[in-house]
C-alpha cells in the first residue's frame, strides 16, 4: 500500500503490485474494471455517492491518457461534457484545465445546437484526473488485470439469474469482494491490434492484452450476446516535417468558453492557445489506398467500424474520387507533435508512409519523423449488446453488474465518460441499498444516450449528435446545471454541497432577472426612442416587453442595462444566458406539453416478468420476440425499439392499461372482502352484560 497527495493536498490510496490479505479481506461497495474515461468517471461517481469503491486498472500512470484524438467535445459531444460537468464529473474540469485551443462549433446555427470542443494537452489531461481521481474520499486504486467475475445465486426478491460478488485478479491472488462491479473495459476485451498483415493481442499499443477469462464470463457463464466492432488510430507527426505554407490556419475563438459551470476562464490565456491547420486528400491518396488493400487484414474484415469516424481506406472506398479533411491539431504546449485526425488506418508502415507524403503539407515526411511508438493502427474488441442492460445500465440477468464505455458498443471519450458517471451513481446506489435512478431523453442528452443504446442497441459504433435528441432547444449546452445539478444533489446524491449552492444561486439570479425582464413593458415607440433603431417595424404598434425585445437579433442585454441599469446591471453576468432563453422561451412552451406526454409514456411500466410470447394481444411473432429479448422497462422505451410497429404500441398500452384496471379492480374487492370479514367479526363479538 502506497499513500501520496492530491493536489488538494488530500491523502491518496494505491496499490501497486501483488494483491495484499488486507485488500482480500476487505469488501468494497463498488469495484470499477478500466482506467480510461468511463472507468474514472464511474469511480469518482460511485465514491461522491457514498460507497467505498475500487478502481482496478491495468497502470495507474495512464489513467486519464488520452488514448485517441487530444481533444473533447464537439457538435453532440460537447453537450455531454457539459452534462457530465452539472453532475459533478471530471471530464469538464479537466477539459478547462489542459485546453489548449477552444472554439464553438455550429456557431453559424442556434445555441441549442452550438458544440464546445477543446483540443487538449495529453500530459496536463492526464495529470488533472489522476490528481482529482486520487484525491478523492472513499476510493482506492489498484493496479492490476482482472480475470474473472465472481458470481452467485440471486437475490430471490430481485430479478436476474446471477448476482456479482466481487472479481478475480489474473496473477491468480485472492478474490476481491464487492457489492456491485462495473466493467469499462473498453477496447480490451478480447482486443486484438491490427497492422497491415499482422494481428496481436491488446487493446491498445504498449500495453498488455486483455484477459480473454472476463469476456468467457460475460459470454459462457452470464450467457450474455456479444458481437465485435473496431476502430483505429492515426500516426503521430513530427510538427518540424510538416509544411505549414501549404494549410489552412485556423485560430482558435478569441475568447474561450469553459466546459465547466464551476469556471469563469480557463487555464490557458486566450494569447497562449495554438492553432490548428486544414489540408485535405489528394488522388494520390485513393490510389496508393486501392492498391494496398492486399496487404490490410483489418479493413477485409466484415466487423463494424465507426460510420462518423472512419478511417482513411472506408473513407476512400465510401466516396471516391472526394476531397477528404485532414486537420493537423497540436497535441499539447510543449509537444512537438500533432495529431492528423482523418488519416486512421491499418495498413504496413511503409505504405503508411507512402500515403501521407501524398497530402501536400506532410510530402517531405520521413520514418523518423513519425512518432514510432504512434504508428497506425486498428483495433478489434468485443461489446455486450446494450439492449441486455436496463435504464440504469445494470445488466438485466446479473445483479449488480453494470457496463460503460466502449463494452456497450460506443465510440468517444464524452459518450464513455456519460455512461461511467451514470454506472457509477446506479453502482453505487445498488451498493448502499438505495433504489436505482434513470434519466429521461427529455431532461439531458445522458437520458438519450442510454435510452437509444438499452431501447435500440448498436450495429457499429454509436456516437452522439444533437440531432438524436426529439427536444434539443431545451436540452442546450447553457442550461445543463438547471436541468441536472440540482437533480443530481438532491435526487441522485452524486453532487456536492458546493457545486448544488451555485446552482442554486444561478437558478435564483435567473429567475431574478427573468422576471424583471417581462415586467418591463412598453410600446414599441419608447423602446425605439430609447434604444435607437432596434429592428421594429415602425409600422407595428404594439406592446413588447424585456423578453420580446431580446429576440430581436441586434438588441443585446446589455443594451437594456445600459438603460435601465438599475434593473439589469446586477444580472450581467447571466447575459448570453438570458438572451438564449429569450431566444427559445416560446419554443420551449410549445415543447413542454409534448415532454410531459412522453414522460407519462415514459413512466407507464412494463412488468420485468411478462411473457410476451403468449401475451393475449394481437401482435406479431417479430415484434413479440423483439420484446421478449430486450425486455424494455417502460412503454416509451418499447415504442423505440427497432421493429416495433404503431399498431403494436398501442396493442401493449392497452394491454398494460386493462391489466393495471383488473389488478386495481382485483386489489380493492381484496380490500373490501377483507373489510366485511373484519365487520363480521366485529358484529359476531358478544359484549359483556
Amino acid at each position: 500500500r502506497g499513500r501520496g497527495r492530491g493536489r488538494g493536498g488530500v491523502d491518496v490510496r494505491v496499490r501497486c503490485g501483488p494483491i495484499s490479505d488486507h485488500l482480500a479481506r476487505h469488501k468494497y461497495d463498488v469495484i470499477v474494471v478500466g482506467g480510461g474515461h468511463a472507468g474514472t468517471e464511474a469511480a469518482a461517481a460511485a465514491a461522491r455517492v457514498g460507497a467505498e469503491t475500487l478502481l482496478v486498472t491495468q497502470k495507474i500512470h495512464t489513467i486519464g491518457a488520452l488514448s485517441c484524438n487530444p481533444s473533447l467535445g464537439g457538435v453532440g459531444k460537447g453537450h455531454l461534457v457539459k452534462e457530465v460537468d452539472a453532475l459533478d464529473g471530471l471530464c469538464g474540469r479537466a477539459g478547462d484545465w489542459a485546453g489548449i485551443h477552444f472554439s464553438i462549433l455550429n456557431r453559424r446555427k442556434g445555441p441549442a445546437v452550438w458544440g464546445p470542443r477543446a483540443q487538449l494537452d495529453r500530459e496536463l489531461y492526464r495529470q488533472f484526473i489522476q490528481s482529482e481521481l486520487l484525491s478523492t474520499p472513499r476510493l482506492t486504486v489498484l493496479e492490476g488485470s482482472v480475470e474473472e467475475l465472481l458470481l452467485t445465486e440471486p437475490d430471490p426478491e430481485e430479478p436476474g439469474h446471477h448476482r456479482v460478488t466481487g472479481i478475480r485478479l489474473a496473477n491468480g491472488s485472492q478474490p476481491v469482494s464487492a457489492s456491485s462491479v462495473v466493467l469499462t473495459t473498453g477496447t480490451f476485451l478480447s482486443g486484438s491490434l491490427f497492422m497491415g498483415q499482422t494481428t496481436s493481442p491488446g487493446g491498445r499499443i504498449g500495453d498488455a492484452p486483455s484477459s480473454a477469462g472476463l469476456s468467457h464470463t460475460l459470454r459462457e457463464r452470464l450467457g450474455l450476446r456479444v458481437g465485435r466492432l473496431r476502430t483505429g488510430t492515426p500516426p503521430r507527426i513530427v510538427k518540424d516535417s510538416v509544411d505549414f505554407s501549404l494549410a489552412s490556419l485556423h485560430a482558435p475563438d478569441k475568447q474561450p468558453t469553459p466546459f465547466s459551470f464551476l469556471n469563469t476562464h480557463t487555464r490557458c490565456k486566450p494569447e497562449e492557445q495554438l492553432p490548428c491547420y486544414l489540408t485535405h486528400t489528394t488522388p494520390g491518396v485513393e490510389k496508393v489506398v486501392r492498391e494496398s488493400l492486399h496487404l490490410n487484414c483489418h479493413i477485409q474484415q466484415d466487423t463494424k467500424g465507426p460510420r462518423y469516424c472512419p478511417s482513411i481506406e472506408s473513407r476512400v472506398l465510401r466516396f471516391p474520387g472526394r476531397r477528404h479533411q485532414v486537420w493537423l491539431e497540436p497535441e499539447g504546449l510543449t509537444s512537438d507533435l500533432l495529431y492528423p485526425q482523418g488519416l486512421s488506418m491499418t495498413m504496413p508502415p511503409d505504405v503508411q508512409l507512402c500515403l501521407i507524403r501524398e497530402i501536400p503539407p506532410l510530402h517531405r515526411l520521413f520514418f523518423f519523423c513519425m512518432h514510432r511508438s504512434e504508428m497506425c493502427y486498428g483495433v478489434q474488441y468485443d461489446f455486450v449488446c446494450p439492449t441486455q442492460l436496463s435504464p440504469a445500465l445494470q445488466v438485466k440477468s446479473t445483479q449488480g453488474l453494470f457496463l460503460a464505455g466502449q463494452i456497450n458498443g460506443t465510440t468517444g471519450y464524452e459518450e464513455a465518460a456519460a455512461q461511467g458517471l451514470w454506472a457509477g451513481v446506479n453502482a453505487g446506489r445498488w451498493a448502499l441499498s438505495m433504489p436505482p435512478v434513470a434519466l429521461s431523453r427529455t431532461e439531458s442528452y445522458i437520458g438519450v444516450l442510454i435510452d437509444d443504446l438499452v431501447s435500440r442497441g448498436v450495429t457499429e459504433p454509436y456516437r452522439m449528435f444533437t440531432s438524436r435528441a426529439e427536444f434539443r432547444t431545451s436540452l442546450r449546452p447553457d442550461n445543463a446545471d438547471l436541468r441536472l445539478t440540482l437533480k443530481g444533489f438532491e435526487e441522485v446524491g452524486c453532487v456536492s454541497s458546493l457545486r448544488y449552492q451555485e446552482a442554486v444561486r444561478v437558478r435564483d439570479s435567473l429567475q431574478d432577472a427573468l422576471a424583471a425582464l417581462q415586467s418591463l413593458v412598453l410600446p414599441t415607440s419608447s423602446w425605439k426612442k430609447i434604444l435607437g433603431d432596434v429592428g421594429i417595424s415602425e409600422t407595428k404598434n404594439s406592446i413588447l416587453n424585456g423578453m420580446d425585445l431580446l429576440q430581436y437579433n441586434n438588441v443585446s442585454f446589455e443594451m437594456l442595462a445600459s438603460a435601465f441599469p438599475e434593473r439589469f446591471s446586477p444580472h450581467l453576468e447571466f447575459s448570453q444566458r438570458l438572451e438564449i432563453e429569450a431566444i427559445y422561451r416560446p419554443h420551449c412552451d410549445l415543447q413542454r406539453k409534448e415532454m410531459e406526454r412522453i414522460q407519462r409514456e415514459e413512466s407507464l411500466s412494463l412488468p420485468p416478468d411478462m411473457d410476451y410470447l403468449s401475451l393475449p394481444v394481437s401482435l406479431s411473432q417479430e415484434v413479440r420476440e423483439i420484446l421478449d429479448r430486450v425486455r424494455p422497462s417502460t412503454l416509451g422505451a418499447a415504442t423505440r425499439l427497432q421493429g416495433m410497429t404503431p399498431a403494436a404500441v398501442v396493442q401493449l398500452l392497452s394491454y398494460v392499461h386493462q391489466t393495471g384496471k383488473k389488478e386495481r379492480r382485483s386489489h380493492r374487492n381484496q380490500l373490501d372482502q377483507k373489510g366485511r370479514e373484519e365487520d363480521g367479526c366485529t358484529r359476531n363479538v358478544v359484549l359483556p352484560q
